[in-house]
């Protein structure tokens, strides 16, 4: 926002961006949250209309101004952020200018709700929005006033008001798995607990699928049930050409919307058709009828993007509903039989994300790649799996839970671990992650690894199993094991030599040299007066500490009576310090 006077700390303000409607919470520094009202409504309408002297008008006096000339209002500029311009009556506007717009109109009505004050501001956007969406709606945020607003993942977001504002246990490790149905996108995601906050494992949705679809269903309902009565008029209806017929043409849509939010609270509602003068009974029976192929659709991408992460038994902590269009109860009975989830519904779904933004620690920037999809990078939230102890192996197993960061290389489909290229031997060529050779020149972007699997139980594990497409890892070559007829090596060690023993870490290094036969020596025993000696001389040095260690262990013995230790914990203590002197116990 721009440079205010005096400015007061701690205020923030979460804003969502949507499809059909724009949503911001404002936050106190007193801690107290509650949503924007603009025009007496949390909800703004994300539309524009473009006026004839060239100012953009936004909200709901746009939707009042678009039944003049419907052809300069646009009712979804999200939609259109791919576009790059909109055509606006006779003008060809930016579609960065219309988002601006609806931004600017969130922002006048914060500095009249809370005055001039400094304000933190993060701005929501869905997760498979990429470098070059995010740096649209930035821009967009900064002309509006905005600079500096946090970019958040709306599942993150989302995810954070499920765990902090609902108070849902959440344990680090866990997941969420958002249903997002808006009105003009669906996304579900899956979102995993860390130390930090939330991280987007893996996100799908349809942009072409939402709330409009279900109203679009209602019209086609309606078409096929009255379009006989009179064809030409709903040939108007459909293709409409004058500004008449673009009223006609808006209120039916507008009437279809307002039946369907009627409809998921009541058992009926009535429908006016323009240009016929009918109005038409709907019932809730018949709203999920048409609306079923749609929702089918939401709940088929959710199921898969938790098919597709391999959730382990006990780690998903919610399914959460998010989104307008989740005020359907055909929504959450689908979820809960297809997927035997009991999604969590709240009050107000569309205010979810725009609080839960305050909240969220982890914040997208501009440059970040997108969170990945069903069929991207992802990881894997399965236990960590247990490898067989001593089979040795050219490639090292990993578990992935815990890796802080994002877009590394994939797990396997069905199991829990990435696999890395062990390192190679001196004097060979080192493979990079993607499989290329150290040294050789890149043509693209690293390949994922092969899907492996982890090591089965067994002294050889087999040869691994690449994915078509994928690049090959070049793992360290293994030595032959000894022929079978060469007797095991036997290692001579002396009762007491005065080195230092063996390490356990030296010692499978020993065992893995290559065998170069020599004549073995037939060991010769020890003289039995040299046995004899070094006999005594560990029996005499045992009671010389013994006579040395005996006042020691009264004296806390008696230590031990008095500070109400039991003496037997003392005197084990003591007893493993003289063996551990004597080299007789680590």
């Amino acid at each position: 926002m721009p440079a205010m006077p005096n400015p007061v700390p701690g205020y923030a303000l979460g804003i969502d961006f949507g499809t059909s409607h724009t949503v911001a919470v404002g936050r106190w520094p007193d801690g107290r949250a509650r949503p924007l009202l603009v025009d007496g409504s949390p909800l703004l309408p994300s539309a524009v209309y473009a006026e004839p002297s060239g100012q953009l008008v936004v909200g709901r006096d746009a939707v009042h101004s678009a039944r003049r000339d419907p052809a300069r209002f646009e009712p979804n500029p999200k939609r259109r952020v791919d576009d790059g311009t909109v055509l606006l009556g006779e003008r060809e506007l930016p579609v960065g200018d219309l988002i601006t717009a609806v931004l600017a109109r969130v922002g006048e009505e914060w500095r009249r709700a809370a005055g001039p004050v400094d304000t933190a501001v993060t701005l929501t956007c869905p997760a498979t929005w990429g470098a070059t969406r995010r740096t649209l709606l930035a821009d967009a945020a900064a002309k509006a006033g905005f600079a500096g607003a946090r970019l958040v993942a709306e599942p993150v977001a989302a995810a954070t008001y499920f765990a902090q504002v609902l108070g849902r246990d959440v344990p680090i490790g866990s997941v969420v798995v958002v249903h997002d149905f808006g009105a003009g996108t669906f996304d579900a995601s899956v979102v995993a607990r860390t130390s930090s906050g939330f991280e987007v494992l893996a996100v799908d949705g349809r942009d072409d699928v939402g709330g409009l679809d279900v109203d679009a269903a209602i019209i086609d309902h309606l078409r096929l049930a009255y379009a006989s009565r009179d064809p030409a008029a709903w040939e108007r209806l459909d293709a409409p050409a004058t500004v008449e017929d673009r009223r006609a043409h808006r209120q039916l849509w507008d009437d279809a919307r307002v039946a369907k939010e009627r409809l998921s609270r009541a058992q009926s509602a009535d429908v006016m058709v323009p240009l016929l003068d009918l109005e038409v009974h709907l019932t809730r029976d018949e709203l999920e009828g048409l609306a079923r192929p749609v929702l089918a659709q939401t709940v088929q991408v959710t199921g898969a993007v938790m098919k597709a992460v391999d959730i382990a038994p006990g780690r998903l902590a919610g399914l959460f509903l998010v989104g307008g269009g989740s005020r359907i109860p055909l929504v959450a009975t689908l979820l809960h039989r297809t997927l035997g989830e009991a999604p969590v519904v709240i009050e107000q779904p569309e205010l979810v994300v725009a609080e839960g933004s305050l909240l969220a620690e982890a914040a997208l920037l501009t440059t970040e790649p997108a969170a990945p999809g069903v069929t991207g990078q992802m990881r894997t939230i399965a236990p960590r799996p247990q490898a067989a102890p001593a089979a040795p192996a050219p490639t090292r197993v990993e578990p992935r839970l815990d890796t802080p960061a994002r877009g590394n290389a994939p797990v396997s489909p069905a199991g829990t671990a990435a696999v890395r290229p062990a390192p190679a031997a001196p004097g060979t060529s080192a493979g990079t992650p993607n499989g290329t050779p150290a040294g050789a020149p890149s043509s693209g972007p690293p390949a994922p690894l092969p899907p492996t699997q982890p090591y089965p139980q067994t002294p050889a594990p087999p040869a691994p199993q690449y994915a078509p497409g994928a690049a090959a890892v070049r793992p360290r070559p293994v030595p032959p094991p000894a022929p079978a007829h060469q007797p095991p090596q036997t290692r001579m060690m002396p009762r007491h030599t005065g080195a230092a023993p063996v390490s356990p870490a030296a010692r499978p290094q020993a065992r893995a040299r290559p065998h170069v036969p020599q004549p073995q020596p037939q060991p010769q025993p020890a003289p039995r007066r040299r046995r004899g000696g070094f006999g005594r001389f560990v029996r005499n040095l045992f009671i010389t500490l013994l006579l040395i260690a005996l006042p020691v262990l009264a004296a806390v013995f008696a230590y031990g009576i008095g500070n109400g230790e039991p003496p037997l914990r003392d005197a084990q203590l003591l007893l493993k310090e003289i063996l551990r002197m004597l080299g007789l116990a680590s």
